[in-house]
C-alpha cells in the first residue's frame, strides 16, 4: 500500500487542566498527506477507474502511538467533493476534524485541500478512516494501527510481526454512479459484485485466484493481525482453514481473550487477533463470508485469501477452506458476540455508568415514503427510506456543527424525541401504523458530563435485519442485547455492567435491543448512524450535541482557519 507519509514526527510537550490538576503531557506528531484522485484497477475480468488515496485500495495505513496527534493534508483530485472520518478517533473536543459531510464540515471541493488534525486520546489497538461522503468509503478507506505508548507493551506477549487485514466489497460499476442513481429513483442500490481481502476478491471469483492476497507466516510464530471490515452493507463470518485463534482487542480497546474458529464483525468494527502458526506448513485459505438474516437484498459471494507457511513442501492438491457458519446462522453470530467483554484491569480499567442521569429510547425502522403516481422504485411504487424514531434523517446544505458553533437559525432542529412517537409492538405485526416516516434535519442536546444511557429497539417494519450502529466522538459501553421488545423491568436485570466490552459499533439484533452507556464528556456535534452504507443514505441517522461544559477545557475547540465553504 502506498503511503505518503512526509516522515516528519515531533515530539511535543504540554500542559494541560485536568479535574484541576496540572498534568504535563507528551506525544508524537505525525503527517500524512492523502491524495483523492481516479486510479485503474482490473478485478474480476474486468476493469475501471475508481476514486483512491495515494492509488491504493485498500489506502494507506496512518501508523501511531497511544495519545499522539496526526494531522493529514487531504488534496481532493476527484470532481466532487469528499470528507474523511477518523473511525472510532475520539477527537476530544475537536470535531471540526470528524469527518461527515455536512454534519461536522462541508465537503472538500474539487482542486482544493484541507488538513484534518486527528488528535488520540485513549484508543489502543486497530481503528481505520474512510471517506464519509456519498458511497465513496467503498473504495477510499485504510486502517489506523495505535501502538500502546512508549514503555509499554500489550496485555499479551508480543507478536512476531502484525498485519492489517481489510474486509472490503467491489463493485463493478461507478459506486457514486449507484447510489446516485438509486437517490434519484428511490429503489435500492445495485448490490455488490465481490467482496475483497486487501482489495483482491481471490477463490471462488472468476479471475481471482492467481491474484489472492499471501499472508506468509513461519511455524512456530505467533502473529498480531489487525481486522477491518470496511464492507458497505453486510456483517461477515471470518476464519482461517484449521486455525483457531484469539481475539484480544475490539474497536480500539483490549477485551478478555477469546479464543475462536470464527468471528462475525460488523460493518465499521476493527479487532485483532493473534494467530499461532501451529498447522502443518502448507498452504491454508483465509475466507470471509457474509452473515445476513433478512429477506433484503445482499451479496452472498464469499472472498478468499492465502495464508502461506515458509519452508520446503508439497503443495497440497486442493487448499483447505474454512467452515464458516450458514449466512442465516444466527446463534453462530450470537455466540461469538456473547463472549466479547471488556479486558478490565488495572492496566486497563473502565469506568460504567451506574446512575443514568439521560435516557434515549430509539426505534430503529427501515421505512418507505410516498411517491405521487407510486411512481418511484421502492416497494408499491414508493421510495425506501430508513428511521430512528420514526423521523428520516435530512442532511442539511450547511453542515450542523457550523449552524450550532455560530448559531445559524433554519439548517437544523434540536428535537430529535427520546422516544418513538408512540408505543407498539417493536417486533411483533406492526402492519403500517410506523411505515411512512416523518422527514427532518434534527439533533439532540445533552449537557455536558451527563450519564447517558441509549436504547436501540429494532423493529419488524419494512424489512427487519440487523443494524450495526456507529456513535462519532465516542466509545462507549455495550451492557446488554436481547430479542424481542425491551421491557424496562425484565430486561435492565440482564445487564454486564462489570466488564462490558467498550466499542464504537454495536449490532443490534434482528427483531431485538442493544443498551450502551457512556459519559458525555466530549463537547461537539456527534453522528450517530447505521453503518449499513444504503440504511445512513435512507435516513437511518441522527445527531447528538453535547453542550460546553463550564471551563475552556470542558468547551469545543476553536475552528480551524481553512475549512471547507458550503457555498
Amino acid at each position: 500500500m502506498g503511503l505518503k507519509n512526509m516522515s516528519l514526527i515531533l515530539g511535543f510537550l504540554g500542559f494541560v487542566f485536568l479535574q484541576g490538576l496540572l498534568v504535563c503531557t507528551a506525544y508524537n506528531v505525525h503527517h500524512y498527506s492523502f491524495i483523492v484522485k481516479n486510479t485503474f484497477f482490473e478485478r474480476l475480468c474486468s476493469n475501471k477507474t475508481m476514486l483512491t488515496v495515494n492509488d491504493s485500495f485498500p489506502g494507506p495505513t496512518i501508523h501511531v502511538r497511544k495519545g499522539d496527534r496526526a494531522y493529514i493534508n487531504v488534496h481532493n483530485e476527484a470532481s466532487y467533493g469528499v470528507t474523511i472520518h477518523w473511525h472510532g478517533v475520539k477527537q476530544p473536543r475537536n470535531p471540526w476534524s470528524d469527518g461527515p459531510e455536512n454534519i461536522t464540515q462541508c465537503p472538500i471541493k474539487p482542486g482544493k485541500n484541507f488538513t484534518y488534525e486527528v488528535i488520540f486520546s485513549d484508543e489502543e489497538g486497530t481503528l481505520w478512516w474512510h471517506a464519509h461522503s456519498d458511497w465513496t468509503r467503498a473504495t477510499v478507506h485504510g486502517a489506523i494501527v495505535i501502538l500502546p505508548e512508549a514503555n509499554t507493551t500489550y496485555p499479551f506477549p508480543k507478536p512476531a510481526a502484525e498485519q492489517v487485514l481489510i474486509l472490503g466489497e467491489w463493485f463493478k460499476g461507478d459506486v457514486k454512479e449507484i447510489i446516485d442513481n438509486a437517490t434519484a429513483t428511490g429503489g435500492d442500490p445495485t448490490l455488490s459484485d465481490a467482496y475483497t481481502i486487501n482489495g483482491q476478491p481471490g477463490f471462488p471469483n472468476n479471475c481471482s485466484n492467481d491474484t489472492s492476497y499471501k499472508l506468509t507466516v513461519e511455524y512456530g510464530k505467533t502473529y498480531l493481525l489487525r481486522l477491518v471490515n470496511a464492507v458497505m452493507n453486510e456483517e461477515m463470518f471470518f476464519g482461517i482453514a484449521k486455525h483457531n485463534f484469539t481475539v484480544v482487542a475490539h474497536d480500539g480497546a483490549y477485551i478478555k481473550p477469546v479464543t475462536t474458529s470464527y468471528i462475525m464483525i460488523t460493518p465499521g468494527q476493527t479487532m485483532d487477533i493473534l494467530l499461532t502458526a501451529n498447522q502443518s506448513p502448507s498452504q491454508y485459505y483465509i475466507a470471509a463470508t457474509p452473515f445476513f438474516d433478512s429477506n433484503a437484498p445482499f451479496d452472498s459471494t464469499n472472498t478468499s485469501a492465502i495464508l502461506q507457511y515458509t519452508g520446503n513442501y508439497t503443495l497440497p492438491s486442493s487448499i483447505p477452506y474454512p467452515t464458516l457458519p450458514n449466512v442465516t446462522d444466527k446463534d453462530a453470530a450470537d455466540n461469538f458476540t456473547i463472549r466479547i467483554r471488556s479486558l478490565a484491569n488495572a492496566e486497563h480499567p473502565i469506568n460504567v455508568p451506574k446512575n443514568i442521569t439521560t435516557r434515549i429510547f430509539i426505534a430503529v425502522s427501515v421505512n418507505q415514503i410516498l411517491c405521487a403516481n407510486a411512481s418511484c422504485g421502492g416497494p408499491s411504487g414508493n421510495r425506501l427510506a430508513a428511521s430512528l424514531n420514526n423521523v428520516s434523517f435530512v442532511t442539511p446544505s450547511i453542515d450542523v456543527l457550523q449552524a450550532y458553533y455560530r448559531n445559524l437559525t433554519g439548517v437544523f432542529g434540536s428535537n430529535f424525541p427520546s422516544q418513538p412517537p408512540y408505543i407498539f409492538n417493536f417486533t411483533g405485526d406492526v402492519g403500517n401504523n410506523t411505515l411512512y416516516p416523518s422527514q427532518g434535519t434534527k439533533a439532540r442536546l445533552i449537557n455536558y458530563g451527563e450519564a447517558v444511557e441509549i436504547v436501540f429497539q429494532g423493529t419488524n417494519v419494512g424489512n427487519a435485519e440487523n443494524h450495526p450502529m456507529h456513535l462519532h466522538g465516542f466509545s462507549f459501553y455495550l451492557v446488554g442485547t436481547g430479542y424481542g421488545n425491551f421491557n424496562l423491568t425484565s430486561s435492565p436485570s440482564t445487564y454486564n455492567l462489570n466488564d462490558p466490552p467498550e466499542v464504537n459499533t454495536i449490532g443490534v439484533p434482528k427483531n431485538g435491543w442493544a443498551t450502551i452507556r457512556f459519559f458525555a464528556n466530549n463537547p461537539g456535534v456527534w453522528f450517530m448512524h447505521c453503518h449499513l452504507e444504503r440504511h445512513a443514505s435512507w435516513g437511518m441517522d441522527t445527531v447528538l450535541i453535547v453542550k460546553n461544559g463550564t471551563t475552556a477545557e470542558t468547551s469545543i475547540l476553536p475552528p480551524p482557519t481553512n475549512l471547507p465553504t458550503c457555498s
